[in-house]
């Protein structure tokens, strides 16, 4: 090997494998096999929100879900050709939604939202850094849902009857008010916060994600559903990019590439 051609080569091993990603947006179970060269990632799970119910639906007083909550984790290693467990919480039409995560809960974890009488704290994360989802309510009135977690706060509590939808925080989706969800959060990175409703109106997405709907679904991703209509929660998510060294959350290259 020439001199120049072993200089190109060892300048490839140094780099290490390019960039890249994958994504999980649908409820599941799956596996995820890491690439040649690639030897440490950085994970975002976003679990999903949870259902709203009321007398027509499930029986029982109007509750609205809970937002999914949020955690990430970096340079996470990995070996190449290994397959790694990756499991996306469903955003449920009758309870509470399910939990996101990556090889175990206890790497990262998106938690589920709630779907309960009473207020009830959103999904819950595990990882070095993330937020919880926002609050439900609960009332004889048409509560609303609230907003998933975002990058380094909580979403935004879902308010009942006339009470405007909290602001998320740290990138997290806005709650919402006048029968509907809460938003979601996206899985890019973090960004704005959802801004909670001040009319009846969908609780605004954060970093990205959608403003909840008012049945199906809420706010993607991982807001929490509304208890006028009997609204899913959405569904939670999660993304893996690499190199884990290199592009970490919330924020350092972390856009889609």
């Amino acid at each position: 090997m020439s001199g120049a051609l072993q200089a190109v080569f060892q300048n490839q091993r140094s780099f290490g494998a390019p960039p890249g990603q994958a994504a999980y947006t649908s409820a599941g179970t799956f596996s995820w096999v890491a690439p040649s060269g690639v030897t440490s990632v950085s994970i975002v799970a976003v679990g999903g929100g949870g259902a709203g119910k009321n007398w027509s639906c499930q029986g029982g007083y109007p509750s609205s879900g809970s937002g999914g909550g949020l955690g990430y984790k970096n340079n996470y290693a990995v070996t190449p050709a290994n397959s790694y467990t990756v499991v996306v919480g469903v955003g449920t039409s009758t309870s509470g939604g399910g939990s996101s995560s990556f090889c175990s809960t206890g790497v990262v974890r998106g938690g589920g939202g709630t779907t309960i009488k009473g207020r009830a704290a959103g999904g819950t994360y595990t990882g070095c850094g993330g937020g919880n989802g926002g609050i439900a309510q609960f009332d004889t009135a048409p509560p609303n849902g609230g907003g998933a977690g975002g990058y380094s706060g909580a979403g935004g509590a879902g308010n009942y009857q006339n009470c405007n939808g909290g602001d998320g925080a740290g990138g997290a989706g806005g709650g919402g008010k006048g029968g509907y969800g809460g938003g979601g959060v996206g899985i890019l990175g973090a960004g704005s916060n959802g801004a909670g409703a001040t009319t009846s109106a969908r609780g605004g997405g954060g970093s990205g994600g959608t403003g909840g709907g008012t049945v199906n679904p809420a706010g993607l991703y991982g807001g929490g559903g509304n208890g006028g209509n009997c609204g899913n929660g959405g569904t939670g998510a999660v993304r893996i990019i690499w190199p884990g060294n290199t592009r970490t959350f919330p924020s350092t290259c972390t856009t889609d590439k």
